[in-house]
This record gives structure tokens, C-alpha cells and sequence, in this order.
């Protein structure tokens, strides 16, 4: 018999398990630092793979938001029984204070987010989302100011090649592995996951990361060596 109980467990989800603070706070809190000190703090815990593959950039580069991850899975697909009434059933799915994060399996030629899925998105009070994929609608998402990270733009929609096979699963975006309930932060610099169970941890040190490069930048304003920087416990 193959033992695979423990491969069985961390694939569970536990997106509502209780956490240190309200989700809100916690939220606002990540986006008032910034992606790079969570991803040190990351390191520091030997979580090295964290980060969405580079091509998943903001549509705007002044965006930077938190939310808590809902998943998506889909793939290619000409299928189109029923493909309208699944996509209603996950929209409806939808949590507030969530970011959405859709595993498309590398699609590379319909998209998956639009205008209508983003005003839907904004009615749950949705606070991002990361596309491995694509958008259309381009400037009416940006109208829209909604935060989004995605792959590429075109003008194909999703009907006829492309269907959503399960929500609310583990999904794998590069070397991400991504569970439901896990903190997904985004700015400038990409998309970032934390796991659920550390989020307060990682924040409260990074936190401290963010704090701390003030006086690193205050030491170089003031023409102290690099040398002496890292003596005092400075890095570049």
C-alpha cells in the first residue's frame, strides 16, 4: 500500500482558519510595505519560491494591493455545454476581501478576465487579481481601477477555447503552489504568496524589514562606507 497521507493533507485547503488579526487589517497592513521586504522575510523562513513567473505584471504600475487567495483552475478547452452557468456559479463564489489567482495551465491564446468579469469582481468586493493569462477590455479595466496582474492583452474571450474546470483548489502557477485563504500580495515588482498560516508573522517582520531600510537609506544619505553599513547590520 503507498503511504500518501501526507501528501493527501497538504493539499487540503483551510481558507477560513483563524488568523492573529481581522483579514482587513491585515490587508491593509501588507499595502503599506512593499513586495521585496516580504520576499526577504520569506528567505529568512527558506521560502525561496514564492513569486509568480515574471511575465504576470501589473496592468498598472502603481498598483499595490493584498487580498487573500481565491483559486482558479482552467485549461484550453472547445467545449461549451453549460461553460456560462459554471463561470456564474464561481463569480458568485466570490469572497470579499479575497484576491483572485487563475492557474490557466499556460494558456497562451484566449483571455480570462474582461471588463464584465471585473465589475462582477468589484460587486464581491474583490481586491485583485492574478492572471497567468490574459485580459481584454483593456481600457475599460483600467477605467474601472481595478488591480490586476496578468500575461499578455488580446481581444479573444474565453468561450469556445478555454473553460474553468474547479475553483477554491490548490493550483501551481510556476514553482508556486497556491492554496485558498493564502495572502496574495502584489505592486510594482510582481505577486507575491504567503502562506496562510504565517501571513501575520511574515507581515510583522516585514514590518520591521520596511522600518529598517529608512535607517539604511538615512546611513547612505549621510555618506556612510557600504563597509560600515553592513557592520551595523545593513545590506544592499
Amino acid at each position: 500500500m503507498m503511504k500518501l497521507d501526507q501528501l493527501k493533507a497538504s493539499r487540503v485547503a483551510h481558507p477560513d482558519s483563524p488568523l492573529e488579526l481581522p483579514e482587513l487589517e491585515i490587508c491593509q497592513r501588507y499595502e503599506k510595505i512593499f513586495t521585496a521586504a516580504v520576499n526577504d522575510v520569506l528567505r529568512e523562513n527558506m521560502l525561496t519560491c514564492q513569486i509568480l513567473p515574471n511575465g504576470i505584471m501589473p496592468l498598472r504600475d502603481h498598483q499595490r494591493v493584498a487580498g487573500f487567495a481565491f483559486t482558479i483552475k482552467g485549461a484550453k478547452n472547445l467545449e461549451l455545454k453549460n461553460e456560462m452557468a459554471q463561470r456564474a456559479e464561481m463569480l458568485d463564489s466570490l469572497k470579499e476581501n479575497s484576491f483572485v489567482v487563475w492557474d490557466t495551465s499556460n494558456d497562451d491564446e484566449s483571455t480570462q478576465w474582461g471588463e464584465c468579469m471585473t465589475m462582477a469582481a468589484q460587486r464581491k468586493k474583490v481586491r485583485g487579481a492574478a492572471v497567468d493569462g490574459g485580459v481584454r477590455d483593456t481600457d475599460k479595466v483600467l477605467e474601472l481601477g481595478f488591480p490586476l496582474w496578468v500575461r499578455y492583452r488580446n481581444s479573444n474571450g474565453m468561450l469556445g477555447r478555454f473553460r474553468i474546470s474547479a475553483w477554491q483548489t490548490q493550483i501551481r502557477i510556476g514553482e508556486v503552489f497556491i492554496q485558498p485563504g493564502d495572502l496574495i500580495f502584489g505592486d510594482i515588482d510582481g505577486v507575491i504568496v504567503v502562506p496562510r498560516d504565517i501571513c501575520v508573522p511574515i507581515l510583522l517582520r516585514s514590518e520591521e524589514i520596511a522600518n529598517g531600510e529608512s535607517q539604511l537609506k538615512k546611513w547612505i544619505k549621510e555618506g556612510m562606507s557600504a563597509t560600515e553599513i553592513v557592520k551595523r547590520g545593513g545590506y544592499f
